[in-house]
């Protein structure tokens, strides 16, 4: 699953999030919203460790963050960023402003969880967001290592279970595997259809020898 873990957030406090593996992303993502850049400006930033990447986006104060597999890239990270800001300030308004640590979580993270799937899993995804062009803000994103962020005290080294990342590769692999068997099955069919017509028109031949003329007037007599 290239999206592993999301959370929305006021500043440092976390109002809802989720996550789709066994991991600390939860820690380090913490750490990541407290070293954002000033000041509550919007930002649009990305920060790498290891193989995968902290995508975050920053409007009005409410942070949308979440953690992805680098080879997920920077359009879906943010087509997903994009997506869920926007469906938690329509839900909710101007009480994210105002409300206390985890406010938000118990029905918001099933609203993460559905989303994270329908952006790491769906190509129709990624193909609506092809389809509108690259997202404006992703072109401004900030990319920096988050050794860099984290104070050298202060690092988490981020864990991720093996097992739901190989369970992603699995899901990739099956579907490679689905078109591979398609484009091969269709390659039969044309190949067979060639042949068969191939023989006609050899047969056809011998008999135009044989019956003297296209219209095979010795034998149809």
């Amino acid at each position: 699953m290239p999206i592993l873990y999301a959370v929305v957030a006021r500043g440092a406090t976390v109002l809802a999030e989720h996550s789709a593996a066994a991991t600390n992303a939860g820690a380090v993502a913490r750490q990541v919203l407290e070293r954002l850049p000033g000041g509550g400006a919007d930002s649009h930033v990305s920060y790498t460790q290891d193989r995968y990447v902290f995508h975050a986006k920053r409007t009005d104060g409410i942070t949308a963050l979440c953690m992805a597999d680098d080879a997920a890239g920077r359009r879906i990270p943010f087509a997903f960023l994009e997506d869920i800001h926007g469906k938690f300030v329509k839900t909710y308004g101007r009480a994210a402003l105002t409300a206390l640590a985890y406010a938000m979580n118990d029905e918001f993270s099933r609203v993460l969880s559905q989303q994270m799937d329908y952006y790491s899993n769906d190509p129709s995804a990624d193909q609506i967001n092809l389809m509108r062009g690259e997202i404006s803000q992703v072109r401004s994103v900030m990319i920096d290592n988050i050794d860099k962020v984290l104070e050298r005290g202060d690092r988490l080294d981020l864990l991720v279970d093996k097992t739901t990342t190989m369970q992603g590769n699995t899901v990739r692999f099956k579907r490679q595997a689905r078109r591979y068997r398609s484009t091969t099955w269709w390659r039969n069919v044309k190949l067979t259809a060639a042949l068969i017509l191939l023989l006609l028109v050899i047969v056809y031949i011998a008999l135009f020898f044989v019956c003297h003329g296209f219209t095979l007037p010795t034998c149809i007599r």
